[in-house]
């Protein structure tokens, strides 16, 4: 009896040192937002005292000041828009290719998946100034298009659907093609359902980068009216100084909605889990 309560207490230490890592990496990531939120409820001599003042003022005054000093409902919706047309986008370059790299059989897939996946390694700093001069000879400079466009491919996605797709028993496709169904049909009756998992991880980061995007669209726009949310932050920066208790402010009510839509969108992560081996077994 002595013997099973030892091998069940070995049993669990594992189980608890998981939980206690993981609530350690849960805090690191949530204290950050807990101070923001903290600093936009608290006074202006309060951001510098020192030690830190860890309980809010309760000034709800600083969130009606930081909401009049910028368009934000404007921002919100140039947001919105091309955060919406990049994640589309995302998601059909990276079904299609990510299937087409997987499943299909052509001349030169290695290599070309290769090249793909090199476009990685290039740092994107690097390649600011040539494309500022490309969009300016365009004509996409300071439009709605040179904030979707480039971004309407991801690398990640691609390699990350390849990935998926690779993992499906063949029998799948076979099957479907013994009925008569061509690549477009299997991937859009087959693939394509089982890798939804997948495809709201891509979408979800898409939605994420395209949302807290700053260099790029700061360089490519110069009119208030399309550039988008973080671009926006920047009213809190001035020759004075930095409004800190506003920028917190402004900060918080900007990133509820992506906090929201990840909450939403989580349940796909564990849900969609055992797609494959239900979909194999049937």
């Amino acid at each position: 009896m002595v013997r099973r309560v030892g091998r069940v207490r070995r049993a669990r230490k594992p189980g608890v040192a998981r939980q206690v890592i993981a609530a350690i990496i849960g805090l690191a990531f949530i204290v950050p937002l807990l101070w923001t939120f903290v600093t936009s409820l608290s006074t202006r001599s309060d951001v510098y005292r020192f030690p830190p003042k860890l309980s809010p003022s309760w000034e709800w005054s600083n969130y009606a000041r930081a909401w009049q000093a910028a368009p934000w409902l404007r921002y919100f919706g140039n947001t919105v828009l091309i955060a919406g047309c990049v994640v589309a986008l995302v998601l059909a370059t990276s079904l299609l290719a990510g299937f087409a790299f997987a499943v299909m059989r052509f001349r030169g897939r290695t290599v070309l998946f290769m090249i793909v996946m090199a476009v990685m390694m290039v740092p994107q700093t690097v390649l600011l100034i040539p494309n500022f001069i490309i969009a300016q000879r365009l004509g996409l400079y300071d439009t709605y298009l040179i904030q979707i466009l480039p971004w309407g491919a991801s690398v990640f996605g691609i390699f990350l659907l390849r990935q998926f797709f690779v993992t499906l028993p063949r029998e799948l496709f076979e099957a479907a093609e013994l009925e008569g169904a061509g690549a477009f049909r299997i991937l859009i009756s087959i693939a394509g359902p089982l890798a939804k998992p997948s495809l709201v991880l891509v979408g979800l980061n898409a939605f994420m980068g395209s949302w807290n995007a700053f260099v790029w669209p700061y360089l490519m726009t110069k009119s208030e009216s399309i550039r988008p949310i973080e671009v926006g932050l920047q009213t809190f920066y001035g020759a004075e100084g930095t409004d800190w208790t506003g920028l917190s402010a402004a900060i918080t009510f900007t990133t509820v909605p992506v906090i929201i839509l990840f909450l939403f969108l989580q349940r796909y992560f564990v849900g969609g889990a055992y797609g494959v081996e239900g979909a194999v077994r049937g």
